[in-house]
């Protein structure tokens, strides 16, 4: 499974599937962790002028807390895969118990990290749902602060509940009782976030597009999930729980319920914006439909089926034990999921056929994206825009101006110049990763080299970038 526990991941019971776990998940987490700084960064030290943090967007708050997650979270994991690497690779005893090594450990290190992953995971979706769920009810978002605040503490307290999975190691009575009660404790600014999202659409003009339909779907779905896991942060009860298939329908309702919705309502509510065309609304309605209703026959019936002592991690079960029909019920719920998905990519290909273009603004949108041309030039804005408030683009159509008023004069835009070092880089970690699983470190010494060749290339060279001229943006059309 995912959470590639040990022992079952040392050498005598696993192949190169866990080297591949074990070396790709370090690589890709070099990349997570520095594109995680780089939004951190970037939204602290280059908002637009007057963008102070209480008038950014909820979705780039969710960014915001997102990246400060990964931060912290992905040097534990790092920490386990490195130790799981020695054991694998260069006969390190850190989890054999044989050997005096110890196996929660790897328990703990994994879910110091795996559990946060989940709100890294979410929280940009609860940033989608808070944009989607403004814009089409044409009101501004409920309770925007007390969401801030909400985003924030669903991070802190995401640090303190990982043991949660490990209520059955027997940790005792008061550790179980403390992450339990932890657990319970995450509820409460998520529980802000479902009622501010209900009384953002209270009294609102509501349009069910196809992203709008997402995120009402959302709601509820999420919150099934969420009261599950509130049972689930119940300890003697977890034990009845834990790995049955009522988890692995808590955890679907939360992730698919929650990112995958999330995702799809982004991509309906952002797509005009990213490539220009719109996608077709009848075929988006029809992909919500059949996902939604084929996502809750596949996974309620789990429920039943787990608290009726079929467990999870298995590819089938004896018969005559009640549960066939609801395994019956979730595997037809599956198709509809199938079908929906399918739909969406059905919607793609219409959608690049078609010759209509989308307007700048399609949605009536409140925030800066909806003021600029789609898709957006490459330098996004011709000249930074000034920011006068929440919902900056919406304070300007009330005040009766066609695009967003500019904090600098018209001129030339710096731009960086593209280089493919950074893709050689990768390149050379991911000959260096084959290298280290087939133990050939010459492989492995040709990769490092060539990642820190080109880091070096990048670090010498002095890129003075290039200049869109004055002219060159006027003929683009680009109102300022």
């Amino acid at each position: 499974g995912w959470t590639s526990y040990t022992t079952l991941a040392l050498n005598q019971y696993s192949g190169h599937g866990v080297d591949f776990y074990v070396l790709g998940l370090q690589i890709a987490g070099i990349g997570t962790l520095i594109g995680g700084i780089n939004f951190l960064v970037t939204i602290i030290n280059m908002r637009a002028p007057g963008m102070t943090f209480m008038r950014m967007p909820m979705f780039t708050w969710s960014a915001f807390v997102t990246s400060g997650l990964i931060l912290f979270a992905f040097p534990a994991i790092t920490v386990g895969l490195v130790l799981l690497m020695f054991d694998r690779l260069f006969g390190g005893n850190f989890f054999n118990p044989d050997a005096g090594g110890n196996v929660v450990i790897w328990e703990h290190l994994f879910w110091i990290f795996g559990h946060p992953e989940v709100y890294i995971l979410i929280l940009p979706a609860f940033g989608v749902i808070s944009e989607v769920i403004s814009t089409f009810a044409r009101k501004r978002l409920f309770g925007y602060s007390s969401m801030v605040f909400a985003t924030a503490l669903i991070g802190f307290l995401g640090f303190m509940v990982w043991a949660h999975h490990m209520f059955t190691t027997g940790l005792g009575a008061i550790a179980n009782t403390l992450f339990g009660l932890a657990t319970m404790l995450i509820a409460v600014p998520t529980g802000i976030k479902i009622f501010n999202w209900l009384l953002t659409m209270w009294g609102g003009q509501i349009r069910f597009t196809s992203a709008n339909l997402w995120a009402v779907g959302f709601i509820p779905t999420f919150t099934i999930g969420g009261m599950t896991g509130v049972m689930l942060a119940i300890p003697p009860a977890d034990y009845q729980y834990h790995d049955s298939y009522f988890v692995v329908a808590h955890f679907h309702y939360v992730i698919v319920g929650g990112l995958i919705f999330g995702l799809f309502a982004g991509l309906h509510y952002w797509w005009p914006k990213m490539f220009g065309k719109m996608l077709n609304e009848t075929l988006g309605k029809w992909n919500f439909w059949t996902f939604f209703i084929g996502f809750h026959l596949t996974f309620f019936p789990q429920h039943f089926l787990g608290l009726m002592g079929m467990p999870r991690r298995v590819f089938t079960y004896l018969k005559d034990q009640n549960l066939d029909m609801g395994n019956m019920i979730s595997t037809i719920g599956a198709f509809g999921m199938t079908i929906g998905t399918i739909l969406f990519l059905v919607n793609i290909f219409v959608t690049a056929a078609s010759s209509k273009r989308a307007p700048a603004d399609p949605w009536d949108g409140r925030t800066l994206e909806w003021s600029i041309p789609s898709p957006p030039p490459e330098y996004n804005f011709a000249q930074t825009p000034l920011v006068r408030g929440l919902d900056a683009f919406w304070i300007e159509k009330v005040a009766g101006n066609k695009g967003m008023t500019p904090a600098e004069p018209l001129g030339d835009i710096h731009m960086p110049s593209p280089s493919f070092l950074p893709f050689m880089m990768s390149l050379g970690l991911f000959v260096a990763g084959y290298g280290f699983m087939y133990h050939n470190y010459v492989v492995v010494v040709i990769g490092l080299l060539v990642t820190f060749a080109c880091m070096f290339l990048r670090s010498v060279n002095d890129d003075p970038g290039y200049h869109i001229h004055e002219d060159e943006i006027e003929d683009k059309g680009v109102k300022a």
